[in-house]
């Protein structure tokens, strides 16, 4: 484990880009109770470029972030292209959406580099070994709504740091902004579906993924669905790893798509209205990339399974 990165202080530089020139990328930065809060898509528009950075904050400045076109089936969508050298610091160790933040009436998903802080969930740094040592923190909220000052207050505490040395990053998943950052996670995504299939983590040593940026829907639990068959009908992630047994890795990687789910093969509104709209009713199993890529570098062998369902992706994106 490279326990000598720190997320916060690399992630910090590209929040400089943001704070530097808000009118550019579409943002707002105000200060609130001494901490820095930038706003890329509550009420201003953000943008793919937005998008992009925080992506790339919330990979803790450990991992790249690019957008192109390509092309899936007879749709040609703008694609977020993901690598990085340092997968489990940067996807484990904050990019992981693993913060589940409750303060009075206001609810979000938290993640970045201030997870590595705050060790939010304690289980994850135990597991990789990593503790960040910064003076400064960022936090990725999912949200809509701009957080209360309690909360804020509390960030600072449970990062250790004063709220002056706190960033908070704004991305409501109805904007272009959250957007691109959602399917900024393919990576992570297939991260945490191989770690749940018994896979040690610590022997994944590169990793890139791809994933359509869907287009934009007002409605909050539209817009979260999009996102959601961006990755499991869209997107695809190859990790680069050092393991002693082909035969189990394969057999890891059999199970890892998102078309090992029962409920793979239709919209995800559709799943979740047959969930009654309980998005902890629906089955893990099929929150993954569509395609996956696993190369061991002991042996040479790669083993791939899933694949892009360019039918369905058009059908859940354009309805």
């Amino acid at each position: 484990m490279t326990k000598h990165l720190s997320v916060n202080r690399l992630a910090w530089k590209l929040l400089d880009r943001l704070h530097n020139d808000p009118a550019f990328y579409g943002v707002d930065v105000t200060q609130r109770e001494g901490a820095t809060v930038v706003d890329a898509g509550i009420d201003v528009r953000g943008g793919f470029e937005a998008g992009r950075i925080i992506t790339e904050i919330c990979m803790g400045g450990c991992g790249y972030a690019q957008i192109a076109s390509r092309t899936y089936g007879n749709l040609e969508l703008p694609s977020i292209f993901i690598r990085t050298d340092h997968p489990v610091v940067a996807m484990l160790g904050s990019q992981y959406a693993g913060w589940q933040i409750s303060e009075s009436n206001y609810f979000a998903i938290g993640s970045g580099p201030a997870r590595a802080l705050a060790q939010k969930p304690k289980e994850i740094y135990s597991e990789i070994g990593y503790r960040d040592n910064s003076d400064k923190a960022i936090v990725v909220l999912e949200t809509a709504k701009h957080p209360p000052p309690t909360l804020i207050r509390r960030f600072a505490k449970d990062c250790g740091i004063t709220a002056e040395n706190l960033a908070i990053v704004l991305t409501p998943t109805t904007s272009i902004a959250g957007t691109t950052q959602v399917a900024g996670r393919i990576v992570e995504t297939g991260i945490h579906k191989l770690r749940k299939l018994g896979l040690d983590s610590s022997v994944i040593l590169h990793a890139w993924g791809c994933a359509p940026i869907p287009p934009p829907h007002p409605k909050f639990a539209h817009a979260m669905a999009r996102t959601n068959d961006a990755i499991l009908y869209g997107g695809t992630a190859h990790y680069i790893v050092n393991h002693p047994d082909d035969g189990a890795l394969e057999r890891i990687v059999e199970k890892a798509p998102s078309k090992a789910s029962r409920n793979y093969g239709k919209p995800f509104m559709e799943i979740l209205k047959e969930a009654k709209m309980d998005f902890y009713g629906i089955d893990p199993d099929v929150f993954a990339p569509a395609e996956l890529l696993v190369s061991n570098l002991r042996t040479g062998a790669s083993f791939r399974a899933g694949c892009v369902d360019a039918t369905m992706l058009e059908k859940a994106l354009l309805s």
